[in-house]
């Protein structure tokens, strides 16, 4: 647990939060402090929902700290299954007020003798885990309570369905796109003749948890959250899963060729082509690849792009570029560090250097050194790339508003290469754009090199500066001419010759 005032990966109780309020019926209470309790604000500001169940605060304060919270708390669960008789209520402190040292377990138990409702302790060691590694915890606590009750309730479907069926596991409230993501891996699924058992926890029942065992294999879209229920869901009933993530066209076609493979292990009379589904979603669906083929994509092979996100998106869009795009990318990297041997792995390779870590500062002093064409991260390498004045396309939580789109934009999936390709294409600034930004003016508002936005200069290029200032390639074209002015004010030359230009050269040093 450190003081930041930027996080990429919110506290633990953030991450619990975020499964409890994503099943139905399902109440948090949060023993907070006043200012822990900010989680219904955040959800209602960025989830575009009509409504959502809400996380109940039981305060932390003077008169607590003096008599104890044991009362309140226990008041708190019981109020809450009589007004709302839900089916789990799930009770989690804050890395604050996890220093009072409570036994909370026991707060629980004298709860569970007053109410009708489950009450589950979330399991979470709040200053040792982050938001992710909460979520994915929580939610494997909260499957294996109602599968091991089922178990002994003997009420445990373990009757597989008749049709290839799935679990998807991990989609849930405040997720990056997850919404549109889910609709085009239920779309993928429906084509390849896959039915959807149980998505968890997004709009997931408590009720329906003990079918999970129905469904041929799970699939984890997303490694940070879900990947604790599939191996649990392996190890105790010989579930496969599968945690490809389908982004991008190339590790889409792994993943489907994976679901093959799982699937024809169940039943080999399984009469699906699906070498040639790819081969149909690749040339009609996705507009990607013939796009990575065009003159307009040819332009961008070579630049330099720097990757930072979470491990399944920063991975995955490092690949992309790398494979699909021919992009250089010059760092890849992820702050989750719990994750950092799986990112080493799948990244070596793809890109010149890989970055560890979940302080921004280090990031930024990477970007400014690197000095990229573009930047794919999070919306903190967006503000940076504002001050360094390199554009930023958005692939991973942290995330603002703006990513909460009402329109549909799915990162995974053939429709979500579309996606991505946009996404790439016009994060650059190319051809004929960077040739009119030359003459208007450019848009750097960084440094200001006349007092008006007008074409009109006090200074004045020779033939010679001219002529030499053409043989300069067109991307760093601009930036030159911007120095070598600069440098012609500070030391007062009206006319700019190819002398001119190599003091400038030598004054920055280049």
């Amino acid at each position: 647990m450190k003081l930041a005032y930027w996080m990429y990966a919110g506290p633990a109780h953030i991450g619990t939060l975020r499964v409890a309020s994503s099943f139905k019926n399902v109440y948090a209470i949060m023993h907070a402090p006043i200012g822990d309790d900010y989680f219904n604000v955040m959800r209602s500001m960025l989830e575009r929902e009509r409504d959502f169940t809400p996380v109940t605060a039981s305060i932390v304060d003077r008169r607590v700290l003096t008599l104890g919270s044991q009362d309140k708390v226990v008041k708190n669960i019981t109020h809450k299954d009589q007004a709302e008789k839900p089916n789990l209520i799930i009770l989690t402190p804050t890395c604050t007020s996890s220093i009072l040292q409570e036994d909370l377990e026991n707060f629980v138990d004298e709860a569970l003798q007053e109410s009708q409702s489950d009450v589950i302790l979330a399991d979470v060691n709040h200053y040792r885990v982050n938001e992710f590694q909460a979520a994915d915890r929580t939610l494997e606590q909260v499957v294996r309570f109602y599968i091991e009750k089922a178990k002994k309730d003997q009420t445990l479907d373990l009757e597989k369905t008749k049709k290839p069926s799935a679990n998807i596991l991990g989609i849930l409230t405040l997720g990056f796109h997850h919404h549109h993501d889910y609709r085009e891996i239920k779309r993928l699924f429906y084509e390849l003749g896959i039915e959807i058992n149980q998505v968890l926890p997004e709009n997931g029942s408590i009720e329906n948890i003990k079918k999970l065992t129905k469904a041929w294999f799970n699939f984890v879209p997303y490694r940070e959250i879900g990947l604790m229920t599939a191996i649990f869901l392996e190890n105790e009933y010989q579930m496969p899963y599968i945690s490809k993530t389908p982004m991008g066209i190339l590790e889409t076609a792994q993943c489907i060729k994976e679901i093959e493979k799982v699937i024809k292990n169940i039943d080999q009379q399984i009469d699906f082509n699906f070498d040639q589904f790819i081969n149909n979603q690749s040339k009609y669906i996705s507009q990607a690849a013939w796009f990575s083929r065009s003159i307009d994509c040819q332009n961008l092979t070579g630049k330099k792009a720097i990757v930072f996100g979470d491990a399944t998106h920063a991975a995955c869009m490092t690949k992309i570029l790398a494979r699909e795009m021919g992009l250089r990318v010059a760092c890849a990297g992820t702050y989750c560090k719990h994750d950092a041997d799986w990112f080493r792995d799948e990244v070596e390779g793809f890109c010149d250097e890989i970055l560890i870590t979940d302080d921004h500062t280090q990031v930024g002093d990477m970007i400014a050194r690197i000095e990229p064409s573009a930047i794919f991260g999070t919306q903190m390498e967006r503000h940076i790339g504002k001050r360094l004045d390199i554009p930023c396309g958005v692939i991973s939580a942290p995330v603002h508003i703006q990513n909460f789109c009402l329109s549909y934009r799915p990162f995974l999936g053939y429709e979500g290469t579309n996606q991505i390709a946009d996404l790439v294409y016009n994060s650059f600034t190319l051809g004929m754009e960077d040739h009119l930004l030359e003459i208007f003016g450019g848009h750097d508002t960084k440094e200001v090199i006349t007092n008006s936005l007008s074409s009109d200069s006090d200074l004045t290029w020779e033939k010679d500066g001219l002529a030499e200032l053409a043989k300069i390639p067109g991307f760093v074209r601009g930036k030159i001419k911007r120095n070598t002015e600069k440098y012609a004010r500070d030391k007062r030359i009206s006319k700019i010759t190819t002398e001119v230009m190599y003091a400038a050269k030598e004054s920055i040093g280049a």
